[in-house]
């Protein structure tokens, strides 16, 4: 059987001394969406920060396994170069580094190329760009600067579609956005996934719309630190109709 593309395994997590995550189970297998649900304080964002690697967050027991191999200590921009992808419930402003600088940099990272060609690269931007209804202007435009909530999703989506990773965790992308924006957003990722079949993506959400867009293959309920269900997406439907209270 082919192991999953990502699996996190029995996953305890700290943060200053506080356990967070108390052995989280969940396996994504290539081509697959999972969204995972909860409510706030439940442990949605200590994951994702995890997942990347961030220093605050202290694994105390468990795995994190990518493409077979345990990535649980490994830094975070080699989790980066490896194919990990994180998009970030709030990106981080960048003043000074235009996006086509930036999306340049992360790909010659992202495949070991030290000098990409400007021209391919901002061709490849402007195409995706055009796909995520972004005006071509936005490449020149500093990461993040005073984008609105809508243009920051986008730019993270833009971004992975340019760095093709092998999996995806999607924090809270449609946080803030319209149901018009969502759309783009949503169009984006199924653009990237119709492109690259075998993506994993992890959908960390608090909301039912996301997934009329983007239909999981399962549905994950986090609770104080642990996944309490398990299902489809019809387990989705369920808890925005009850609410959380059925599994407290």
């Amino acid at each position: 059987m082919t192991p999953p593309v990502f699996e996190i395994a029995d996953l305890h997590v700290s943060v200053e001394g506080t356990e967070i995550l108390k052995g989280v189970d969940l396996a994504v297998q290539a081509g697959e969406v999972h969204a995972l649900m909860g409510p706030n304080g439940s442990g949605k964002s200590t994951l994702a920060n995890t997942i990347l690697g961030g220093p605050a967050y202290h694994v105390t027991s468990g795995r994190i396994l990518f493409k077979g191999e345990d990535i649980t200590h490994w830094p975070t921009d080699v989790r980066g170069k490896a194919g990990l992808f994180l998009a970030f419930q709030y990106p981080e402003e960048i003043p000074g580094v235009p996006v086509v600088q930036f999306l340049r940099q992360a790909l010659g990272a992202r495949k070991g190329i030290d000098d990409l060609s400007v021209l391919e690269t901002r061709l490849a931007i402007m195409e995706w760009m055009k796909k995520l209804d972004m005006d071509p202007s936005f490449g020149d435009r500093y990461l993040n600067e005073g984008f609105s909530g809508g243009e920051k999703k986008r730019n993270e989506i833009l971004q992975m579609a340019m760095l093709e990773p092998d999996m995806a965790v999607l924090d809270e992308t449609d946080s803030g956005l319209d149901i018009d924006a969502l759309r783009v957003v949503a169009k984006g990722v199924r653009e990237v996934r119709a492109g690259r079949p075998e993506l994993g993506v992890l959908l960390i959400t608090h909301y039912q719309r996301i997934l009329d867009e983007l239909t999981p293959d399962r549905v994950h309920i986090l609770m104080d630190g642990r996944v309490v269900d398990s299902g489809g997406p019809e387990l989705g439907k369920r808890l925005e109709e009850e609410g959380y209270e059925a599994w407290r």
